[in-house]
């Protein structure tokens, strides 16, 4: 430093080393931290992603049928099909509610029908492979059910404002509406399923 006063650590190396520390100074690749930098990283290297890695998509939950007791699985609420599972939700801390939604001139009326602690009404996850054919080449559009076709979100690789005010960059956003939560329960040696 004294010989180079301007001289600084790269922003970016200081990131990763915070991430490194915040995982407990050990790679996690199934950490919700990892995973969100990833996708982040990957949206700031592509214009128009047209090869995305593996390794970016979650497991499709039709694939595997083994779960274990503590996760949750996510159907489409119209036709039942497996959409991700507990463990693809990417966590975001809440916004400031409907302040953040200023710039779109909001009413004082909406405004004020809010308790201020306004909740996410969507699941913001990481892509999975049934995902892929729809964010191939495009930046952002809708995600539908590859079942029946309903609509259950939206993405964009270049973020997404979420129903409490947080921006989440990128955004795969998943309606909580067009979704169920299905958890398995353990009774003696079978298992069934609670919605």
């Amino acid at each position: 430093r004294p010989s180079r006063p301007r001289r600084r650590v790269n922003p970016g190396f200081q990131g990763q080393l915070k991430l490194y520390e915040a995982m407990g100074c050990a790679v996690d690749t199934s950490s919700v931290l990892y995973k969100r930098y990833r996708l982040e990283m990957l949206s700031e290297r592509f214009s128009e992603p047209q090869d995305l890695p593996r390794e970016v998509f979650a497991v499709d939950p039709t694939t595997i049928c083994q779960t274990s007791n503590t996760e949750v699985l996510y159907r489409c609420r119209k036709c039942r099909r497996a959409l991700f599972r507990s463990s693809s939700i990417l966590s975001h801390t809440e916004g400031i509610g409907p302040t953040a939604f200023a710039h779109k001139r909001i009413t004082d009326s909406a405004r004020l029908s809010g308790n201020g602690q306004e909740k996410c009404t969507s699941y913001f996850i990481e892509p999975v492979q049934w995902m892929e054919p729809a964010l191939l080449g495009v930046m952002e559009g809708q995600l539908l059910c590859p079942k029946c076709t309903s609509k259950l979100g939206s993405f964009s690789w270049r973020g997404d404002q979420c129903s409490c005010g947080r921006w989440v960059t990128p955004a795969f956003q998943i309606h909580k509406s067009r979704v169920d939560e299905v958890r398995t329960l353990p009774v003696g040696n079978f298992q069934t399923a609670k919605t």
